[in-house]
């Protein structure tokens, strides 16, 4: 009897301790540390509008939610702005943040639908600025360093502190599990969350993540200066591409218009010049200059150092590919100049033809580098905290090369091997323990392009698969201990875009490899394999 009695003592104190729920509406008065809460209404189920950028267009309905906004200010010059969307009800427990793209400057209120159908608290943030149209630029950044600092990483991790804050006092608890999931800079800032705040999520998905942010941007005025001496003609894409696949097309064991692996690719620019007689299917000696430049990638020019890996052969002429990122008036080019002439130099009127690949490189790294770039390879804390990354990167990606995540990921791997983590009594050296790397053939930049590019990596994802849903596959991975052997990804065959195709995507550094019989468009028929030089 006393024990049942203690115990219903204690049940009422544990009852009596937990934290009121509060309506949706009462969030608007909840106080935060240098947080105002603009508005907290209960928004019906309606369509939302586009965001600007490439390909949205088409309306998204959203479900009823409770929608908080709000304007948090660590420092003076600081605001960002956040939103929480919290379920009216079947809240999973779990609450979910969003990334954003290029160089923010808004919320994409889109990017939130598909998590809160799933039942998460899910929110998103604009990095700590304003920008408008669709590829928005840096000028926010001249004379504002703390706004970089914002963007940087500050942003992201605010936001995860007020959001979790908000949906605790809505609920009354706290949430289970945490995830972030981003593509592009939210690559980067999934990443940089990671290594700065490991505590902040247990699961993260960094997807084409722009996490070498100073020599990604480098690379793009490398691009820019060397199609400004000669262009490289969009009609000419299709002869560069095609003369590729011959070459390197049956690498992986089937010819299907995919290259498993570009790196393994010969192909020499060379053997498309121009002879006597020849038509419009070849190039000049100056063209193959120019493509020899985006394929090797910059490098000083005092030491000859790899700055920023090039870009991989194979997906020249695939729709949102090359044209329109790095051909003119190419969208990399954009941001290259944005990142010199606002975030580094902080002139507007900075000329790209002036860049200097050895000393201005040096510079920026010094100014914006540590504020940018999420390239760290100590994750033990992030480890040691339990949390799990899966990586994932097109290999037809015309915006960051899939080479850079490949890079970071042997970065990790190195680092883990010389500096191994004393709080763990059984220490693993393997990545492979808390994070995957997967490379997607024939993709472009985070979604899109030929082959299997669908694998629950677009914004409309609700499936609950682990092999067909990066997410359900590290919510396994999180929450069950069972990490993702591989994941299968769907699409159409690159030879014959009526033809369904699945294939699986192998953790780095495996690769798909057709096992020589059976139908090449089903993933049953390919096996994950060792390169030679790693078995």
């Amino acid at each position: 009897m006393l024990t049942r009695s203690l115990s219903c003592v204690l049940l009422l104190a544990v009852i009596e301790s937990a934290p009121a729920q509060q309506t949706c509406s009462d969030l608007a008065t909840l106080s935060l540390p240098h947080t105002t809460i603009v508005s907290a209404v209960v928004a019906p189920e309606g369509p939302l509008e586009a965001t600007p950028g490439p390909g949205n267009t088409s309306p998204v309905i959203a479900p009823e939610r409770c929608d908080v906004q709000a304007i948090t200010r660590p420092t003076k010059d600081s605001e960002i702005r956040l939103q929480v969307w919290l379920p009216i009800s079947g809240w999973n427990g779990k609450y979910l943040q969003v990334g954003n793209g290029g160089w923010a400057g808004s919320i994409d209120q889109t990017a939130l639908v598909a998590p809160l159908r799933r039942g998460y608290a899910v929110a998103a943030t604009d990095d700590g600025h304003r920008s408008d149209g669709p590829v928005p630029s840096a000028s926010w950044a001249v004379g504002h360093p703390e706004k970089l600092i914002d963007f940087g990483h500050r942003a992201v991790h605010e936001t995860s502190v007020q959001a979790k804050a908000i949906l605790r006092a809505h609920f009354g608890r706290a949430e289970s599990h945490s995830y972030f999931s981003g593509c592009s800079d939210g690559g980067r800032e999934a990443l940089m969350e990671a290594q700065r705040y490991p505590e902040d999520f247990v699961g993260i998905i960094a997807g084409a993540p722009a996490n070498d942010w100073s020599h990604l941007f480098t690379a793009f005025v490398w691009n820019e200066q060397a199609l400004a001496a000669t262009p490289l003609p969009p009609a000419k894409l299709p002869t560069i591409q095609n003369a590729v696949l011959a070459a390197c097309d049956v690498l992986d064991g089937v010819k299907d218009g995919l290259i498993e692996d570009p790196r393994g690719c010969g192909f020499d620019p060379g053997s498309l010049v121009c002879k006597a007689g020849d038509a419009s299917e070849c190039l000049t000696e100056g063209e193959i200059t120019t493509l020899r430049k985006i394929y090797t990638g910059p490098q000083n020019p005092r030491t000859g150092k790899q700055i920023y890996p090039g870009w991989p052969m194979g997906t020249e002429a695939v729709a949102g590919g090359w044209s329109p990122w790095i051909l003119p008036p190419g969208i990399q080019a954009f941001f290259g100049n944005s990142y010199y002439g606002e975030a580094v130099f902080e002139q507007s009127n900075w000329d790209f033809r002036t860049l200097n690949f050895d000393t201005d490189v040096a510079y920026g790294d010094a100014k914006a580098g540590p504020v940018l770039n999420a390239t760290n390879p100590d994750l033990r804390s992030f480890r040691a905290n339990g949390g799990k990354l899966i990586q994932y990167h097109g290999w037809g990606d015309a915006a960051i090369s899939a080479r850079s995540s490949i890079e970071y990921y042997e970065s990790v791997h190195a680092f883990l091997r010389r500096f191994p983590d004393a709080r763990r009594e059984s220490v693993s050296t393997d990545p492979q323990e808390f994070y995957r790397l997967f490379l997607v053939p024939g993709m472009t930049h985070c979604s899109g392009g030929i082959g299997p590019n669908d694998f629950g990596n677009g914004r409309n994802s609700t499936r609950a698969d682990a092999e067909h849903d990066v997410l359900s596959a590290l919510e396994a991975w999180v929450e069950r201990g069972v990490p993702p052997a591989k994941l299968i990804g769907k699409g159409t065959a690159a030879n014959d875009p009526a033809t369904p195709l699945t294939r699986p995507l192998c953790p780095y550094p495996q690769t798909a490899r057709y096992r020589g019989r059976g139908d090449p468009n089903d993933a049953a028929n390919f096996s994950c394999t060792m390169p030679a030089e790693v078995r």
